[in-house]
């Protein structure tokens, strides 16, 4: 009886774990209160999506701050940083009475970020290490808040959007630009972006093809408080054959 007992409580601690997504042990304790990804989450494998220069050449940066309304005087946020194409880019465009926060999960990439930011002498430019559950950044502080050829590498996307939805000013808007394919190539299909961002209270507002870019640009607006953690439920990963 107290085995058969015993086993029961172990199936269902089994169930509960599964839910909860998996294992907590092997998750950062900001993790654990939110489910993991119904998706593969791509490895980092570069702190580069492509040179500067080629970049330059078809005008990448300069067409997605129109787009995103980057003006003199922001506060932006640039997460996953890497090595700084769009951090300057971005501190050039905000100018002195404007601040961009660079931030990247990578040690080594913070270290040559700063060095760079140093090196060209960028003021107006804050580094930060973040987390891949938590970016850390202030709260109601962030005018735009930029994510480039870095969302599909996100390791722990509820918590890391449940955790960054406080930073942004109550007009203020998430910029993505992402290849349309699955998460397991280097990208994130729309539709996908779209619910994972829906889960959070955010509303697509944009959504247009930036073939310089790689992929897509897409704004969202917060439109309603983020949810109790154990409410939020996982986009099917079948919404990636829907892109």
């Amino acid at each position: 009886m107290i085995r058969a007992a015993m086993a029961g409580v172990l199936v269902l601690l089994a169930a509960c774990d599964q839910l909860s997504g998996g294992n907590a042990a092997d998750r950062a304790p900001a993790a654990r209160d939110f489910p993991r990804a119904d998706r593969p989450i791509a490895p980092i494998v570069s702190t580069r999506w492509s040179s500067e220069e080629a970049r330059d050449r078809v005008n990448e940066a300069e067409d997605i701050m129109d787009r995103a309304g980057i003006r003199p005087g922001m506060t932006v946020a640039d997460l996953g940083a890497g090595e700084g194409y769009y951090t300057v880019r971005l501190a050039e465009r905000v100018g002195p009475r404007g601040r961009v926060l660079a931030e990247d999960i990578l040690p080594e990439v913070i270290e040559a970020l700063s060095r760079r930011i140093t090196r060209e002498k960028w003021d107006n430019v804050s580094v930060k290490l973040g987390a891949p559950e938590d970016p850390r950044l202030p709260e109601n502080s962030f005018d735009r808040i930029f994510m480039v050829h870095m969302y599909h590498e996100i390791a722990e996307p509820y918590a890391f959007l449940w955790h960054l939805s406080p930073a942004l000013k109550t007009d203020g808007e998430l910029i993505v630009v992402d290849a349309d394919r699955p998460t397991d190539q280097h990208g994130t299909p729309p539709r996908l972006l779209a619910c994972e961002l829906a889960t959070m209270g955010f509303r697509l507002e944009e959504l247009i093809p930036k073939p310089t870019a790689g992929g897509y640009f897409a704004r969202f607006r917060r439109i309603v408080a983020r949810p109790a953690p154990s409410s939020i439920v996982p986009c099917a990963i079948s919404q990636q054959a829907q892109g």
